[in-house]
C-alpha cells in the first residue's frame, strides 16, 4: 500500500485544466472516463488510473507535454502526479492506493 496526498479536483472546470498553468506538478486526483490530456503543461508528470478499490489499472511514467493518454473508460480515477513519483514509491499494477 501506498500512502499519497493529493488534492481532489471536483468542477468541470477544474478538472478540465488540471495542473495546465501550474510551473511544477502536485499531486491530483479527478474522476474521468475520456482520458487526459497534457495539452499546455510545460512539464512531464506520472499518471495512474485506479480501479474503485484503489488499486492500480494502469499506469503511465513520464507522460509529455501535448500528448492524449486513453484508457479502458470502465475506470474512472485518474491521479497525476510529479514525474518519479511512481518510481520512488516503486508503484506497480495491483498496488493500493491509499489517498489523503
Amino acid at each position: 500500500m501506498v500512502k499519497l496526498q493529493v488534492k481532489k479536483l471536483r468542477t468541470l472546470k477544474d478538472k478540465s485544466l488540471g495542473l495546465i498553468g501550474q510551473k511544477k506538478a502536485y499531486p491530483i486526483m479527478l474522476e474521468t472516463r475520456f482520458g487526459i490530456h497534457t495539452l499546455g503543461l510545460n512539464f512531464s508528470i506520472d499518471v495512474l488510473i485506479l480501479d474503485t478499490q484503489k488499486r492500480v489499472v494502469v499506469l503511465k511514467e513520464s507522460l509529455s507535454p501535448f500528448r492524449i493518454f486513453l484508457w479502458n473508460p470502465r475506470f474512472k480515477i485518474v491521479l497525476e502526479m510529479p514525474i518519479g513519483t511512481i518510481k520512488k514509491y516503486n508503484i506497480k499494477r495491483g498496488t493500493e492506493i491509499l489517498l489523503r
